[in-house]
C-alpha cells in the first residue's frame, strides 16, 4: 500500500511538471537503458530505447500540448523489481481552447531501484491517429507522419 501511495505522489508530481512543459522530473526517473513501447499505427508508436529516445518522445509530447492526468496508480514488488500501473486521461486543446484530443491510457512500467526500465503505454490508438491528423493540419512542425 505504501508503494502505491509513494508512486502516486511521484507520478502526480511528474505529470504536473509535464503539463507545465518540464520533462526534467520524468527524465530523472529513467534508467540509462529505459525502453518505451507505444503500440499502434501512429507517429507516437514504436519502441524507443534509451534515455535520449525517451527524452525526444517526451519533449514532443509537451510541445504538442498533451495534458496528462493520473487517476490511479498501483505499485507492487520490492524496490529492486517494482511493477507500476498508472491509469488516467490525456487531452490536447487548441490555442482557442477547443478540445481536439481526449483519450484514456494505461501505463505498465517496470522499475529497478526506483528507476524506470520499461514503460508500455496503451490507449485508444484510433484517437491517437486522429491527433496525428490534427497535428498535420494545425501543428505541422510536430507531425511526424
Amino acid at each position: 500500500m505504501f508503494q502505491s501511495w509513494l508512486f502516486l505522489k511521484v507520478t502526480k508530481f511528474v505529470f504536473a511538471a509535464l503539463r507545465r512543459g518540464d520533462i526534467r522530473p520524468a527524465m530523472l526517473l529513467d534508467a540509462s537503458d529505459v525502453v518505451l513501447r507505444f503500440p499502434g499505427e501512429n507517429s507516437w508508436a514504436g519502441e524507443h530505447r534509451g534515455k535520449a529516445a525517451h527524452r525526444r518522445w517526451e519533449q514532443r509530447l509537451v510541445d504538442a500540448g498533451l495534458q496528462i492526468d493520473a487517476d490511479e496508480v498501483l505499485a507492487v514488488g520490492p524496490p529492486w523489481r517494482t511493477s507500476v500501473c498508472v491509469r488516467g486521461t490525456d487531452h490536447v486543446r487548441s490555442q482557442e481552447g477547443e478540445l481536439v484530443y481526449h483519450n484514456r491510457y494505461v501505463i505498465w512500467a517496470k522499475f529497478r531501484w526506483f528507476r524506470a526500465k520499461e514503460l508500455e503505454v496503451y490507449e485508444d490508438t484510433e484517437e491517437t491517429a486522429r491527433l496525428d491528423a490534427w497535428l498535420r493540419e494545425h501543428r505541422p512542425e510536430l507531425a511526424l507522419v
